[in-house]
């Protein structure tokens, strides 16, 4: 069983009995990908829940390692899909045990680092000359992103697993039990709360906050995305990215936990239930609807979408219309993250710590890198045409594209 792939609605270290059952099964589904019972079990083969196995690979690009660093104990099976921030040519990165660190984007070199003994696997979110990030004990914590200096401390009344947003003079912290917390960006003092109702049984991760112009957008895990006002919180609207249905909790999992990606005036977002969707940010209105996806971060592009579906799937769709332009499905059951942009290339992580770059053009590979042996589970960053990658064990690597 995956312990990192479910949460329960309290918290993801207390689950109620009566749904152990069907989150063993729901581990089980989520592991695979969740294709069908007859392709889990059963394979000509006999190998329906191995990964796919990587083949020979020509690289058409060159990439570059320019820095490896530790960023100190990383989250294991907590399944948070935890992972660095780029600022000002800055790399901040939190960890389980091991405080927060900022190292030099261009060439790895610590800045400096904070210490601390809270279990920070809520970001770290970076905004407005702050560096905030959030522990599984429901801390708060934000720090001067020059120096690492501590400038507050906060609580809310659940695990952090998301990164905090910070703008417009407050501090956003989307906590595991589906409640958004809004703290003054100077004092920490809190300003308001919102409160979404949370499944009984939901995929393990939860939505970080994005910041529009007087907006503030969350995704919810039961599949809908909600844009609240950021002066008092009050809905603006509420839209459904995937319909939760089913006869039972595990049929209706509809999660959008990967923050959306604000693109101009338009929202994009994906679900566990294997639906993208474009929406206007103003208004909530759908642009568009197309049925493939999965948990993770969309990958943005000037003329296209790409995303990743838990079947390993990955899918180029094109940004003004939704439609399908391409399908990457070699790395069946590798369970690969959510979906970066580096120039030309869509890049994912996967379960043994491979990055794969997949040319936004037609889907084909065009390199790919072992970080290490642990798995790659958020979608990796970029700035500056640098990409960042951080593992499961806290292993941070940049790298660059050649020529």
């Amino acid at each position: 069983m995956k312990p990192d792939s479910m949460k329960s609605v309290s918290s993801a270290r207390a689950i109620r009995p009566g749904a152990l059952v069907a989150l063993l099964v729901a581990c089980t589904l989520a592991f695979s990908g969740c294709s069908s019972v007859k392709n889990l079990f059963t394979s000509k083969k006999g190998k329906a829940l191995q990964p796919a196995e990587l083949t020979e690979l020509t690289p058409s690009v060159s990439v570059t390692r320019l820095w490896s660093a530790q960023a100190g104990k990383g989250e294991g099976l907590l399944g948070a899909r935890q992972a660095p921030a780029i600022s000002d040519g800055r790399v901040y990165a939190a960890a389980v045990r091991g405080g927060v660190r900022a190292f030099d984007l261009q060439t790895g070199a610590s800045v400096w680092h904070y210490e601390s003994d809270l279990p920070l696997a809520g970001g770290p979110g970076v905004g407005d000359g702050l560096i905030v990030a959030g522990s599984l004990e429901g801390d708060v914590i934000a720090l001067d992103a020059a120096t690492g200096a501590e400038k507050w401390k906060a609580k809310v009344g659940d695990e952090v697993i998301a990164a905090p947003a910070i703008g417009q003079g407050m501090v956003f912290v989307h906590s595991n039990d589906g409640r958004l917390t809004a703290f003054d960006e100077t004092s920490g003092q809190r300003r308001w709360f919102w409160t979404h109702e949370t499944p009984a049984l939901t995929v393990r991760g939860n939505s970080a906050p994005v910041l529009g112009p007087g907006y503030v957008f969350v995704a919810n895990d039961d599949g809908t995305m909600t844009a609240l006002s950021v002066a008092d919180g009050h809905p603006m609207w509420d839209q459904t990215v995937a319909q939760a249905e089913g006869r039972t909790e595990l049929e209706r999992m509809a999660d959008v936990d990967a923050a959306p990606v604000l693109d101009a005036t338009t929202l994009y977002a994906s679900s566990y239930k294997r639906q993208t969707v474009a929406l206007d940010a103003p208004s909530g209105r759908p642009i568009w609807a197309h049925d493939s996806g999965g948990a993770g971060r969309v990958g943005v592009s000037a003329d296209r979408i790409v995303v990743s579906g838990t079947s390993g799937t990955v899918w180029g769709l094109d940004k003004s219309g939704g439609s399908g332009l391409w399908e990457q499905d070699d790395l069946a059951r590798r369970e690969v993250s959510g979906v970066a942009i580096q120039g030309d290339y869509a890049v994912v992580g996967d379960l043994e710590g491979y990055l794969h770059w997949l040319k936004l053009a037609d889907g084909a590979f065009a390199a790919r890198v072992r970080m290490g042996k642990d798995p790659v589970r958020a979608a990796p960053v970029v700035a500056d045409g640098i990409l960042v990658a951080e593992d499961t064990d806290g292993r941070i690597s940049a790298y660059r594209l050649g020529q």
